[in-house]
């Protein structure tokens, strides 16, 4: 799993590819403990995540929850066809805020 940044005034876009799982979880989550001050959006492309797990899901809802404690917020940007199955069986699409398009 690779993920780039993108900076834009008070937003971030993290664009993640490849697996969000119990191995790559741990850098999505280190990356998040470094997240820039005053940072207002959180936009996480999933477009090329092949594959995501309960680890995954789990630093996903962190980032949420870290962001909203910020009153900020997270935003799912273009999740994979894979990862909108997973967030729709979970639940999860009615807790994120997520932008399929």
């Amino acid at each position: 799993m690779t993920i780039t940044e993108n900076k834009n005034g008070d937003s971030l876009d993290f664009i993640v590819v490849g697996r969000l799982d119990t191995t790559t979880a741990p850098l999505f989550e280190s990356r998040l403990k470094g997240l820039p001050k005053g940072l207002k959006i959180l936009n996480v492309n999933l477009k090329d995540v092949e594959y995501i797990s309960s680890a995954g899901l789990r630093v996903v809802l962190l980032a949420h929850k870290m962001m909203a404690g910020l009153g900020s917020k997270m935003i799912i940007k273009h999740p994979s066809e894979f990862c909108v199955q997973v967030l729709e069986a979970t639940g999860m699409d009615s807790v994120l805020s997520i932008e399929k398009d």
